[in-house]
């Protein structure tokens, strides 16, 4: 194990914007090292869910999120550590190209930065597609841009074959001090395919077993693993970054030393249609003491047995005809929620507690009816990008006053009469707010994603009052 000596084999795979094939590349890069029999750890920089359930249905194991704007750098390394100290590798997909964040004047929110504070050497993607030499001019700028980036190697895509190949390299390697690790030829069959909130996730896609045998028999031919795992191995020692002197950042546990015993049974709404949840919340609830209980709202008929809910982010519009044919189900957490059931939901969560979802199509759905208000989903995105909010009433585990930072990412809108909210969001300081957020009883329902490594006391009060429910139901 790679946690005794900190020793720990890391890189991060960048492109130079959005599209270049990051997620084809990172896929098939884990593909490709699993099947040499590797414990490969994955990470997606940034608030992406889809991604990282290509990540995990390639390694076998949870892909974790790591956001430089909702996390501390302190807690992005436990986070890290947590995890890719059990394996033999880590690979961090990045977001967007290189240097994008929150705004155009600082490094918040960027996978360079993300590198900075794991000191992971950087694979740069470039897409070759419909260049040669000036590929060179490319990398050389993103080389120079920031002095502190370790910008380790590049790989190709998009690439017309291999005379194309052995220009664009001479070109790189002659302007720059870096090495092009290998290249992806141009397929259309290696291209992943999207909708309206990115990739088509794993869940619904046809024959992935296929289409990754593929992809990794051209990453294998292609790319230099060899040459990719020494750069992941000339990261420095970990215990040398966390000893660093020159960090005077207070540092503040998210996980508890020691596992709390289960004292609640939580149920997480986890299917095709719900199934955006950053690993690493899931993973603090149940060491705070939640006993994670699945259930599918397109499946099952009935709620299980349980003392709270959490219903994430997903695709409630494209499966509004089944989840409003579970009628039972439909019912059953109406009646659980109206009963004082403690009760969360995100995004797409919220949308399926509203009394009805109109897709893109116009078709009108019925969902559980919690709150009175309606979704109509709309052909323009109507929230984006991160958040700060000021919480204005008390619900569940929120506390009138307290800031939080979060995510907005959503097609659809409410209608119908707000009798007060949970949430007012502002995406810049002093700027102007927004109403976000439904609260009624017990249940707490917003368009925002929260990661609770940001906000852990959130996630002990939202435990803390599901074991409470327990208790009284008990007595």
């Amino acid at each position: 194990m790679n946690q005794g000596n900190m020793l720990i084999p890391r890189l991060v795979i960048a492109g130079t914007q959005s599209g270049v094939g990051k997620t084809t590349i990172t896929t098939g890069l884990l593909g490709a090292l699993t099947k040499r029999n590797y414990r490969v750890q994955a990470f997606k920089s940034g608030p992406d869910y889809i991604d990282p359930t290509y990540h995990q249905l390639v390694t076998g194991l949870p892909s974790r999120n790591l956001d430089t704007y909702l996390l501390s750098p302190a807690t992005l390394r436990e986070l890290f550590e947590r995890s890719a100290g059990q394996a033999d590798l880590a690979v961090v997909e990045g977001v967007m190209g290189l240097f994008d964040g929150r705004d155009g004047q600082s490094e918040i929110g960027s996978t360079s930065y993300l590198a900075k504070i794991l000191a992971a050497p950087v694979i740069l993607v470039v897409d070759a597609g419909k260049m040669s030499r000036s590929a060179a001019a490319t990398v050389y700028g993103y080389a120079h841009f920031d002095p502190q980036l370790p910008l380790a190697g590049v790989i190709l895509n998009n690439v017309a074959g291999t005379r194309h190949y052995r220009w664009v390299k001479e070109a790189i390697e002659g302007a720059v001090a870096v090495p092009v690790l290998g290249f992806l030829p141009r397929q259309a069959e290696l291209r992943l395919e999207e909708r309206h909130l990115g990739l088509i996730p794993t869940q619904e896609m046809g024959d992935f077993a296929a289409y990754l045998e593929r992809l990794n028999r051209e990453v294998t031919k292609n790319i230099d693993l060899d040459q990719l795992l020494q750069v992941a191995r000339s990261a420095p020692p970990w215990n040398s970054l966390q000893q660093d002197p020159g960090k005077k950042e207070k540092v503040r546990r998210i996980f508890p030393a020691i596992q709390v015993a289960p004292r609640c049974r939580l149920g997480v709404a986890l299917d095709r249609s719900f199934h955006f949840y950053y690993q690493d919340n899931l993973d603090l609830l149940a060491a705070l003491g939640a006993q994670i209980i699945p259930f599918s709202p397109l499946d099952d008929k009935e709620l299980p047995s349980v003392d709270g809910l959490y219903i994430g982010g997903g695709f409630p519009e494209v499966f509004a005809r089944q989840l409003a044919a579970n009628s039972s189900l439909r019912r059953s957490l109406r009646e659980a929620a109206l009963a004082g059931l403690p009760l969360y939901a995100e995004c797409g969560g919220l949308m399926y507690l509203t009394k009805s979802i109109t897709t893109f199509s116009g078709e009108t759905f019925p969902m559980t009816g919690v709150f009175p208000q309606r979704t109509v989903m709309t052909r323009s995105l109507q929230g984006m990008g991160y958040v700060e909010a000021q919480v204005k009433a008390s619900t569940l585990f929120l506390r009138p006053g307290e800031r939080l930072r979060g995510h907005l990412f959503h097609w659809s809108r409410l209608e119908g009469q707000w009798s007060q909210y949970a949430y007012e969001l502002k995406k810049e300081p002093g700027g102007e707010g927004r109403p976000d957020g439904l609260v009624q009883g017990n249940t707490l329902a917003s368009y925002l994603h929260l990661h609770f490594g940001s906000h852990p006391e959130l996630a002990e009060r939202f435990v803390r009052h599901c074991a409470e429910y327990r208790r009284q139901r008990q007595e």
